[in-house]
Order: C-alpha cells, then structure tokens, then sequence
C-alpha cells in the first residue's frame, strides 16, 4: 500500500474548565487540577436535582474575543468552538492583522500562507445549540411565538460552530459538523485528516466544541444513571478507574486542532507540533447507551489507525483514555486495551484527563487531542486524579495523581474516543 500522506499538527486551541487557553489548559492538567465545582448554570438543589457538580469554563473573557453584539446572536457552544479555532489558527501562523485591536476581529486569513479555498471548517458537537432550543421553547410557551429570536434556528444549529469560524476567517474549503456523540470532536478531526489525504484542502481546522449546561439535559442524563451524584468535595467526583466511581461530571468546553500536510506546513516555516499519523472509527453495534463489555469496537478502531500510521500495538507509548468514570466505560476500555496490547497493556501508561475537565461530550475528544499532542511534544503524561481505591476490573498503570515523564519521551500516543451509539474513534499521534 502507498505510504500514506503525513498529515502535522501546526496549531492548537482550547476553552476548558481548567483554563480559558490552550497553554493554561495544558498547565493545569500537568499539576493535576480540577475544574470541578458546584453547578453554576442553574440553581440544582433548589430545583431537586441529585446532581450537583459539573465542569464549567469559568476563566474566559469573551470580550477579549467578541464583541457583545455579536456574541449576542451565537449560543455559548458557538463562542467556545470560535474562541478555541481564533486560537489554535493564530498559534499555527495563519492569521494576519486588517485592524487595530487584539480581538478576532482585527485578523484575517493570511491568503499569502494559504489559498482560502483550500482551507476547511470540521468541528463537531454531540448536541449543538440545546441551550438556545431550551431557553427559546420556555419564551414561545410563555411569552407567545413573536417574542422568539429570528437568531434561534442558526444559534440551535451544530454546523453553525464550523460556519461562524470560516465566516470570520474567510476560510472557504469544506465546511461541516460532525455528530457522533461524545466521539463527535474525534471523528471531526480524524474526517479533516480523510480529507486532506484525499484533497479536498490543504489545511483543516478540526475539533469540538460543547456547551449543554441546561436542567433538561442535565436531567436526562441524570435519570439514565450516567451522572455522577457525589456528595463530597465536587473536584473529587470524577473518579476513572478508581473502584468509587459512579458516573461521569457533565463539562462544557472546546478544542480545536490545524492539520496541514506535512510538506506544506514545513514550506511555510511552520513549526510541527505532532503528527496525526493515524485514525479509525467502527460501531459496536450493539447498545444505545451501553458500550460493549469487551471493548472489541474500540480495539478495532485503534487496530484501523495504527495501521494506517504504519504502526502496530507494541509502538504504543501512552493512552489517553476515553475514561469517563462510568462503571461499565472504565470496565470496557481497560479490557479493550487488554485485548489490544495483550501483556504490554500493564506497562504502557494509560490517563483520563476527564478526572480534571469532566467529560466535555463531543468535545472531550478534542480537548483530549489537544492533550495528546502536547504529550508528545513535551513528553509528558497528565495524571488521572482522585484513583486512590483499587479496582480489580481496572488494574492498569493509570498514572495515578502526578503527572509522569518516560524516559524516552512520548513518541506515540493513541487517543481514544467512545460515544452514546457505539461510536468509537482512534486518534494516533506521534513525534515528528
């Protein structure tokens, strides 16, 4: 088979519960900090909810990015995927100045580094605008048709976050959202990897973005028993791995990656964070909700994507876990890797960051992905934190509470992504 074309990573960007950027982000997961507190968007206890703790952006200064009008006409999922796309393009060198000022609007693409029609939009999300449909159905109920926003239907829209990024940069190349649950920000990038490889761009911004902090979804995902009901200090309730866990903390965030090929990132004096070498994606067909109890979906992916970076298991240094803190997740994935690495699986490290962050939905792959490249470019592996209670069915080296530093570095990294569906997705990055 022909060697497949390499595809680097020249940009990153990300809004999480842990920092309002990409290198704040970053920062915090290495000294293991939480951004897990009490629900902010609504009042819980007071409207019955045993749920009380969620992952929520705190830091970001909008205005830094928006003004107020126009921030006004996007739902939040909508501001968190712009703000994380502004970034990681102006990391990756391809935004110019038109105007004064430090706000997105004073850039541009640089059309001397890329043509604008070679330059395309994939950015997922599992649920999108929800928080506009929630809150427009309470005014049409109470206030009558008329006095909901002609700005509702756009906001509500997923392929809204994709389309605000090109119409603010004037990026022209394909331009779509990608829906597959909480493997939405994955498949969204490893699509734009497809998609490069195949021509339709030269450069793709890719990633997630999410922002579902209303009761109703809260709620549903509540009465399923997905969520965690931990009484305690809320940074203690996300839990992966460890024998205590009991569902997963609901975050809000985004992260968003610039993918270009190799050759073309290196003519215009780019500087490769990493390589997206690989990626695969397969269905376990079998339960809505439920992943399958042997993780054989997800071994099967992972297998696609090493093979395709020219890769097999015993190449793999790290995993970045899916790792929500679910019972039945936690149990599947560790037998997944199992069945992959075989008696490697004890000693190949393995980290949840979403003891941190919370599990971000159809973000979480993405702002995983903007950790795994920053594992291998730094060398560094995020620990999982809170594992203190052993469990016999999760008996892996999870990196338990500190932050970790191989000898070696961190040469590959295999990201993996779970969904609502049996929607699996690998993600392999490595040193370039």
């Amino acid at each position: 088979m022909q060697q497949p074309m390499r595809i680097a990573v020249t940009g990153l960007g990300a809004v999480t519960p842990v920092g309002a950027d990409e290198p704040s982000t970053w920062r915090a997961l290495v000294e293991g900090r939480s951004g897990l507190a009490p629900i902010r968007a609504f009042d819980a206890p007071a409207q019955g909810f045993s749920v009380r703790v969620a992952a929520e952006v705190t830091d970001l200064e909008l205005t830094d990015y928006l003004d107020r009008r126009a921030a006004r006409r996007m739902d939040r999922v909508m501001q968190l995927g712009l703000v994380a796309a502004f970034q990681a393009l102006r990391q990756a060198g391809l935004l110019r100045r038109r105007a004064p000022g430090e706000d997105m609007s004073a850039y541009e693409l640089d059309a001397d580094a890329v043509e604008p029609e070679r330059v395309g939009v994939f950015i997922g999300s599992g649920l999108g605008g929800v928080a506009t449909l929630c809150r427009e159905e309470i005014t049409v109920l109470q206030a009558g048709p008329r006095r909901v926003s002609p700005f509702a239907i756009p906001m509500a829209l997923a392929d809204s976050i994709p389309g605000a990024v090109a119409i603010a940069f004037g990026l022209k190349g394909p331009n779509m959202a990608h829906v597959s649950a909480c493997a939405s920000g994955a498949n969204a990038i490893g699509e734009a990897l497809e998609a490069i490889r195949r021509g339709a761009a030269d450069v793709l911004v890719a990633g997630g973005s999410e922002s579902a902090m209303t009761p109703a979804v809260v709620a549903g995902f509540q009465n399923m028993g997905a969520l965690s009901t931990w009484a305690g200090r809320p940074e203690l309730a996300s839990r992966p791995f460890d024998a205590q866990r009991d569902g997963f903390v609901i975050g809000e965030g985004a992260g968003v990656l610039v993918l270009e090929r190799l050759e073309h990132a290196l003519a215009r004096g780019a500087r490769p964070l990493a390589e997206l070498a690989g990626y695969g994606t397969t269905a376990d067909a079998e339960h809505a909700t439920a992943p399958a109890a042997d993780g054989a979906g997800m071994v099967r992916a992972v297998r696609h994507g090493l093979a395709q970076a020219g890769l097999g298991p015993e190449d793999v240094a790290c995993i970045n876990a899916h790792g929500t803190s679910t019972p039945l997740n936690d149990a599947a994935e560790t037998a997944a890797m199992k069945a992959l690495l075989g008696p490697r699986a004890y000693e190949v490290p393995m980290s949840s960051i979403k003891s941190m962050v919370g599990h971000l939905l159809g973000a979480g792959g993405a702002v995983e992905a903007v950790a795994s490249v920053r594992t291998v470019g730094t060398g560094t592996i995020p620990p999982t934190i809170n594992l203190h209670t052993p469990d016999p069915a999760c008996d892996l080296d999870y990196v338990p509470n500190e932050a970790r530093a191989p000898a070696g570095g961190v040469p590959v990294v295999v990201s993996n992504s779970m969904g609502f569906g049996g929607h699996n997705a690998a993600l392999v990055f490595r040193r370039v």
